[in-house]
């Protein structure tokens, strides 16, 4: 798997539109990456066992993606078999008059893992960077519409703060799940025409569908100021969900794997002297 195709080198000139969400890279089929998801899972429920007894890293899944581009179904295929205890999922919808009253940051330091531990956020504090933009005369209070450099702001902050978490040995993979226009509306229609799925229809749905270019805009300035060194963004194809999996599988294995985990050493002293009886 070319992991280094879907990362954002924070070039000036990156366009989002140059990554392909049907693209399956070198992977014949939906047979085949189920196959090698598979065979990854040990590796991953193995990697997050050491995470959990080592208890001195942590691990950031950062999932963004407009709607119906697939964040639960990743979360459900490519976490399946984990121990639920090392796993946490958190979703930020409309902040409650709290959160409001706070920075947009508040709420989310508060849902990062601690160490030995890793946390999935199914959208993110980039929603004040993407989804507050794209709806700023309606969204943002009036001191911050005064502000002429917000979004360039924001954007350090949300640096700064992934910086803060790197530093303290909670890494970040941030995943852009990449759909088509056609793929969402395929998806959306399946949402409206299976009872079973209509629960998972919005009403807001269409309205932000309509929104698609603006969407796109505010990704694209998002992903080029925020990709960096220590916390940089992959954009994953998406419109085949067996491929989207995958990619993500080999992203977390191989992160987990660059940290060379292993399970903390007991004291030998205490070995010899301790004996069950």
């Amino acid at each position: 798997m070319h992991l280094k195709n879907y990362r954002v080198d924070g070039d000036g000139s990156w366009k989002l539109d140059r990554h392909d969400p049907a693209d399956t890279d070198a992977c014949a089929d939906k047979i085949e990456a189920r196959k090698r998801l598979e065979s990854l899972r040990p590796e991953l429920v193995e990697l997050q066992r050491r995470l959990y007894a080592g208890n001195t890293h942590g691990l950031l899944i950062v999932l963004q993606g407009l709607d119906a581009a697939g964040k639960d179904g990743t979360i459900r295929h490519v976490l399946s078999g984990v121990n639920p205890q090392g796993v946490h999922v958190s979703s930020f919808k409309v902040p409650s008059a709290v959160e409001a009253a706070h920075d947009y940051l508040w709420r989310i330091h508060h849902s990062t893992p601690a160490r030995g531990r890793f946390n999935v956020f199914n959208r993110s504090h980039y929603e004040d960077v993407v989804a507050v933009r794209v709806h700023a005369d309606k969204i943002l209070p009036e001191w911050a519409r005064q502000r002429p450099n917000l979004w360039d702001e924001r954007y350090e902050q949300i640096n700064n703060f992934e910086k803060l978490l790197v530093e303290n040995n909670i890494h970040i993979i941030k995943i852009y799940l990449n759909i088509s226009r056609d793929e969402q509306k395929r998806r959306l229609q399946r949402r409206l025409d299976d009872p079973a799925r209509n629960w998972k229809f919005s009403a807001s749905d269409l309205p932000e569908r309509a929104l698609w270019d603006q969407y796109q805009v505010a990704y694209e300035q998002a992903f080029k100021h925020t990709s960096t060194d220590y916390a940089p963004w992959h954009i994953v194809p998406s419109d085949k969900k067996w491929f989207r999996d995958l990619v993500i599988a080999e992203l977390v294995v191989k992160t987990l794997r660059d940290l060379n985990l292993e399970y903390p050493k007991a004291d030998p002293k205490m070995l010899e002297k301790v004996r069950v009886s």
